[in-house]
């Protein structure tokens, strides 16, 4: 393949590869090649919206290759730059840029910056919406934009990023392992901020009976917002209950959770009795037969309990990312079979 050739980008969560994979599939997108935590494939501007689309991958990106793409050549070749410019600012306006490079200040940089100001009247910013790269993540330097001013894994329906919500591919990851297509009814315990309820009716128009439940006032108020900005507050139904009550809102095929954890729990006996609980009460409300698919940085605890109860793991996939406050979680999905 010519080094020159452009080519989408598509970045993921660590762990995530075969959901991304899968999804690809079903859309019709072959890949090309493979990176760290990121796949390549073919670019055409007919699949620009499909890209947009996609719900596992985080960032897509814009690419193009060569041993020469380094930033004091770029300085002398701007067109190479400004034809992948040009094609970006077809779909989106952007008011904003930031080019992340080493050496940032340099001259050839700044002669960069420069040119970009000018030939497309936008200004420089941290907080940019037009993300420029110029790397050399291997032995090839690789020049790249951002397809879309926002992540593709910043949704349209989050009114506020809550404080540990759940990461919204990581959300359709849980929701692909659940054969959603195939079921009416689906509960969420601990429901949050909705993502997971929100995901799963966005994709799914056959699903029913959507319902999610949570003891925390300040997230079901949160949820709502987000519920009726995505417009399904007539198909999703939250509400306020506590697990240790046992809620009964009949049964479900499939119950999913991102079970709470950290800072949310003080002890380490009330998260065993909190899971434990959690456990029982999904022996009770799933049917025979049903997908049980759990979320959870605390894997030993919950791993340490299934095997008590009439739930197997039929899957698990581990994952890992960086948080806002540069932490990293390496929470785990996984997937349990009602026997």
């Amino acid at each position: 393949m010519n080094d020159l050739e452009m080519k989408i980008k598509l970045s993921y969560i660590t762990g995530l590869k075969p959901v991304v994979l899968s999804e690809l599939k079903e859309n019709d997108l072959k890949i090309l090649g493979e990176d760290v935590d990121s796949v390549f494939i073919q670019f055409s501007e007919n699949y620009v919206q499909k890209i947009k689309e996609l719900r596992s991958v985080t960032r897509a990106y814009l690419v193009i290759q060569s041993d020469n793409y380094h930033p004091a050549y770029i300085s002398n070749h701007k067109s190479i730059l400004g034809n992948l410019i040009n094609i970006i600012v077809k779909y989106d306006s952007f008011k904003t840029f930031k080019i992340s490079c080493a050496g940032s200040d340099s001259s050839e940089v700044r002669s960069i910056a420069k040119y970009i100001q000018d030939t497309y009247r936008i200004e420089e910013s941290e907080e940019a919406d037009l993300k420029i790269h110029i790397i050399k993540p291997e032995d090839v330097w690789e020049i790249g934009i951002q397809i879309t001013p926002r992540p593709l894994s910043v949704r349209d329906y989050k009114v506020i990023n809550m404080s540990g919500a759940m990461d919204p591919t990581a959300a359709y990851a849980v929701n692909s392992f659940c054969d959603l297509d195939s079921v009416d009814s689906y509960l969420n315990v601990f429901s949050g901020s909705a993502t997971l309820l929100i995901e799963a009716a966005q994709r799914y128009s056959n699903l029913e009976k959507l319902i999610g439940f949570d003891n925390n006032k300040r997230h079901l108020s949160l949820s709502i917002q987000n519920i009726r900005k995505a417009g399904l507050i007539k198909r999703i139904q939250v509400k306020e209950a506590d697990i240790f009550d046992r809620p009964k809102f009949g049964t479900f095929d499939v119950i999913v959770s991102d079970l709470p954890f950290g800072m949310s729990i003080s002890k380490n006996e009330d998260l065993e009795k909190l899971y434990t609980t959690f456990i029982q009460y999904c022996e009770e409300t799933l049917n025979v037969g049903g997908k049980l698919v759990i979320y959870t940085s605390e894997f030993e605890l919950i791993e340490s309990i299934l095997p008590k109860s009439r739930f197997k793991i039929v899957q698990s996939l581990q994952l890992k990312f960086i948080t806002n406050i540069d932490a990293y979680l390496r929470p785990k999905i996984i997937v349990c079979e009602f026997k």
